[in-house]
């Protein structure tokens, strides 16, 4: 591995550029902060200087008394908002004073270049307990055809197992080393935590580790001989359904993870856990194929039984059927154990009565998914950040995208051009839909784009607008919805506070045949046509034309109430 790291001081910032697998990445860093951090003595620079900004997983890795660094004869404009820093902020230096021969050294506090090209295995070895973890990315040859991505969303209850079987997929997959899951062990231990370990892979914030709770939607990657999988880990808590829906907008599957274990699978799918509410939330969010991992199934009070596994079965599918998934062709229920990865990827020999695959073979064997490459660009934003330029963050949902291509930001109409392109952090030139996708732009301000719009061509732009009909099923609600209702819009990566204006006609679920008067009120299993309003400008398509944004979730105070069926 090797890394070119030029850095440029200048009214006591520093900007880094690291180039990994052919990926350069920039960074306004503090090089004094990241010593402080991770225990080494690498490099002294003043001692006024303070880390300012870091927001990337590929962090600098040294082992050696010497940063792999040089201190370049330019300098690097300072940034609105960026002041220098007086000597009442100094940073303690806990005792590691500036050498002369080290580049900060001396009077004058300037020292020479240093420049080393190589890190070598054995030095970074000899550090382990500080070295950053870097996700393993590997870049295709350029005449590598292209596997198929597929993004995967785990949801369910709080404390199913969802980042436990995440983290050890992972694992089983080799995209996390052996000694990465000892290092997450002990450090689980010292917190008493020594089940957890697992879920570290996926849960990388310290808060959500500490409490054992995925907040974010997590990702990872992994691959398999056909299909290049990408993990989106939903969060379980009811707190935070608003990020499992972000979640779910993304994902082509859903594999629902619910605890065989005795009381635990009763608390999550009773009313009020999330195992109903996540299941309702992903089929709405597009999902079409549900793999249900009924997992402990190796806890004591359990033991691989046959009968609790036919039990959570009888009880979920019902009600999954409800939704709208057809049990036959739409759902797969499989036994598991995410602690110890059985028939995760190997089949079980203590569960002699399931013969079918186990869960990574059988995501491998499901068929292709149909999406159409030559149709409009339709990337939806999930989010956005400033990397020497503006960066944004989607899905490609429709048409194709490449590098210096022209194209429009809705709703807002902005003409922007692409520097370059990201599929899963691997540089490329080009893009087809259903990869996940980082673009650096020109021609527009990271302020002035919002989660939830979208990025097309300007040969084709979506439509936008804040008022809008559309078909509406009420799932669960307990009292009636009357024009003036106020609710929360979940519409593809887009949060909008949105009003029902108006009650155009209910409609017969099984005939479809329309009422010729208008209604003055709708209750939970009733549909409807009905006029709403968003607080602001949102982007939108038909559901006939595009399923992806013509679909949405309405939700009420904390809870989900109604979910539409097409606009």
């Amino acid at each position: 591995m090797s890394l070119n790291i030029p850095v440029t001081l200048h009214n006591l910032q520093c900007y880094v550029i690291i180039t990994y697998n052919s990926v350069k990445l920039v960074r306004k860093v503090n090089l004094i902060y990241q010593i402080l951090s991770y225990g080494g003595s690498c490099f002294h620079i003043r001692p006024e200087t303070r880390g300012i900004y870091f927001q990337t997983h590929i962090m600098i890795i040294y082992s050696t008394p010497l940063m792999l660094c040089s201190v370049c004869p330019w300098s690097a404009p300072v940034e609105n908002g960026d002041s220098e820093m007086t000597t009442e902020e100094t940073w303690d230096l806990k005792g590691v004073e500036p050498n002369e021969e080290e580049p900060g050294g001396g009077p004058g506090g300037d020292g020479g270049p240093i420049v080393v090209e190589e890190i070598l295995e054995e030095e970074v070895l000899e550090e382990e307990e500080d070295v950053p973890i870097i996700p393993k990315v590997v870049a295709l040859p350029p005449d590598a055809p292209k596997k198929e991505h597929v993004n995967v969303v785990f949801i369910g209850h709080v404390d199913a197992g969802k980042s436990t079987i995440g983290g050890q997929i992972m694992y089983l997959t080799g995209m996390v080393e052996k000694r990465t899951l000892e290092k997450y062990e002990r450090e689980a231990k010292e917190k008493n935590r020594e089940t957890w370990y697992l879920s570290w892979a996926l849960d990388t914030n310290q808060e959500e580790r500490d409490k054992g709770k995925t907040v974010e939607v997590g990702r990872a990657y992994f691959e398999t001989e056909k299909k290049h999988f990408t993990i989106l880990d939903a969060p379980g808590h009811k707190s935070f359904v608003p990020n499992m829906i972000g979640g779910a907008s993304q994902a082509d599957l859903a594999v629902l993870v619910i605890s065989a274990r005795k009381g635990e699978f009763e608390t999550g799918f009773e009313k009020g856990g999330q195992t109903r509410e996540h299941a309702m939330l992903a089929k709405t969010a597009g999902v079409k194929h549900l793999i249900i991992l009924v997992n402990k199934m190796d806890d004591p009070t359990v033991n691989w039984s046959l009968e609790r596994y036919e039990e959570c079965k009888e009880k979920l599918v019902p009600f999954l059927k409800k939704v709208g998934f057809n049990p036959k062709k739409d759902i797969h229920f499989m036994p598991c154990s995410g602690l110890t990865g059985a028939n995760l990827k190997e089949p079980v020999e203590s569960c002699t009565w399931y013969t079918g695959l186990p869960f990574i073979p059988h995501l491998d064997s499901l068929p292709n998914l149909n999406r159409v490459s030559d149709g409009p660009v339709r990337l939806p934003i999930v989010d956005k950040y400033k990397d020497m330029g503006t960066v944004i963050l989607g899905k490609l949902e429709s048409g194709s995208i490449s590098k210096a291509q022209q194209l429009v930001m809705m709703p807002n109409r902005h003409t922007v051009e692409v520097l370059s392109l990201l599929s899963d952090d691997v540089e490329t030139d080009d893009a087809s839909p259903g990869e996940n996708l980082k673009l650096r732009l020109k021609g527009i301000e990271e302020e002035e784009i919002l989660p939830g719009f979208i990025l097309c061509n300007a040969e084709n732009l979506c439509h936008s607008g804040r008022t809008f009909d559309a078909q509406i099923v009420i799932i669960e609600h307990k009292s009636i919805i009357c024009p003036g209702y106020n609710a929360v819009l979940h519409i593809h990566t887009c949060i909008e506070e949105v009003q029902i204006t108006a009650l155009i006609c209910l409609v017969d679920k099984k005939s479809g045949e329309k009422s010729k008067t208008r209604p003055r009120f709708v209750k939970q299993d009733q549909v409807c046509i009905a006029r709403l309003r968003t607080a602001g400008t949102i982007c939108l398509e038909t559901f006939k034309d595009f399923p992806q944004m013509g679909r949405f979730t309405l939700r009420d105070e904390g809870t989900g109430l109604c979910y539409h069926w097409g606009c």
